[in-house]
């Protein structure tokens, strides 16, 4: 029994990529809406690219939704004052996501512990600040609207992005390459130096790693993720409202990442998914929902720390 246990533990850990897309192929069977599948899709991937730069190298960022907005916002711009394609628009607002990685990056890590937190937060709130007040161009308090997404047939095939089925499966689509990336990212000896920098920068510095290159480069492929699941936000709600770039997002990703594990896979997409969840069951019921999620997310902390997939990921462990 123990065996076939560790025979699962390990099959699944050496295919996680895959594991995790196979969950996500039935997901949305399992909601009881798409649209509730689609946020927990593109959520999942905002808290992976958070997770990159946490629970792997132990920066915590109060400013990753500057990169989350810039993804949405540039891609909505790029389609609608611009004319661009859809694709290239998301190609857009993932490059200008990393560029504002690097800006932010290259100031933060200058500072660490809590000063590290709040410079991200302060750059952000710029970030916020210059948004929204360029209405010419993001639409000011009324975000920019007027992003659409034609439909296209690809060998055959109909893609219309109004059918709810459809636009989760692309969607999927760019979510599996960028897992794959983070994966292979997480495998490459680049993985080990990042994680040899959250468990001690100062033996890290004296085995000969550059910690402050280390640090940015992660900075601007965790701003890189964000930016592309903010890309995939746009294109599902075809607008961009103000607060893809309040903090508040920032925490909500620091929440799901705690929730689900910080530093596990699989953690920050379980972590979306009960905090979405619980947020639109809740709603239902009163409007002090944030009351009694946040009431939830202390019980989580308190007798779960590692969080619910961090937990079960032990659990499964200790019992092969």
């Amino acid at each position: 029994m123990k065996g076939g246990m560790r025979d699962l533990v390990a099959t699944v850990r050496r295919h996680r990529v895959a594991a995790v897309i196979a969950f996500l192929l039935v997901f949305p069977l399992l909601m009881p809406y798409q649209a509730l599948a689609i946020n927990i899709l593109v959520f999942g991937l905002f808290a992976v690219g958070f997770n990159l730069l946490f629970g792997y190298t132990g920066l915590l960022s109060f400013g990753h939704a500057a990169f989350l907005g810039v993804g949405s916002y540039l891609t909505g711009i790029a389609m609608v004052s611009f004319g661009l394609p859809w694709g290239l628009a998301v190609l857009v607002g993932v490059a200008a996501a990393a560029l504002a990685g690097l800006v932010i990056g290259f100031l933060a890590i200058r500072t660490r512990g809590i000063y590290f937190s709040m410079v991200t937060l302060a750059l952000a709130q710029i970030v916020y600040y210059a948004f929204y007040k360029a209405e010419r161009w993001t639409g000011g308090e009324n975000g920019l609207r007027g992003i659409q997404v034609p439909a296209a047939e690809v060998f055959g095939w109909k893609f219309d992005f109004l059918d709810p089925t459809t636009k989760y499966y692309v969607i999927l689509a760019f979510v599996a390459a960028a897992l794959w990336f983070v994966s292979r990212l997480l495998a490459s000896p680049f993985g080990a130096v990042i994680e040899a920098v959250r468990e001690n920068e100062a033996r890290a510095a004296a085995c000969g790693y550059d910690v402050a290159r280390t640090k940015l480069l992660v900075f601007v492929l965790s701003a890189a993720v964000c930016g592309l699941a903010g890309a995939l936000r746009a294109l599902h709600l075809s607008v961009v409202p103000i607060d893809s770039l309040h903090y508040l997002l920032s925490g909500q990703a620091v929440m799901m990442c705690l929730l689900g594990g910080m530093g596990t896979f699989f953690g920050p997409f379980v972590g979306a998914g009960l905090f979405l969840t619980l947020e639109d069951v809740v709603t239902t019921l009163t409007s002090h929902w944030m009351a009694v999620v946040g009431a939830v997310f202390m019980v989580f902390v308190l007798f779960f720390p590692a969080g619910v997939w961090g937990s079960l990921v032990r659990r499964l462990e200790r019992a092969a």
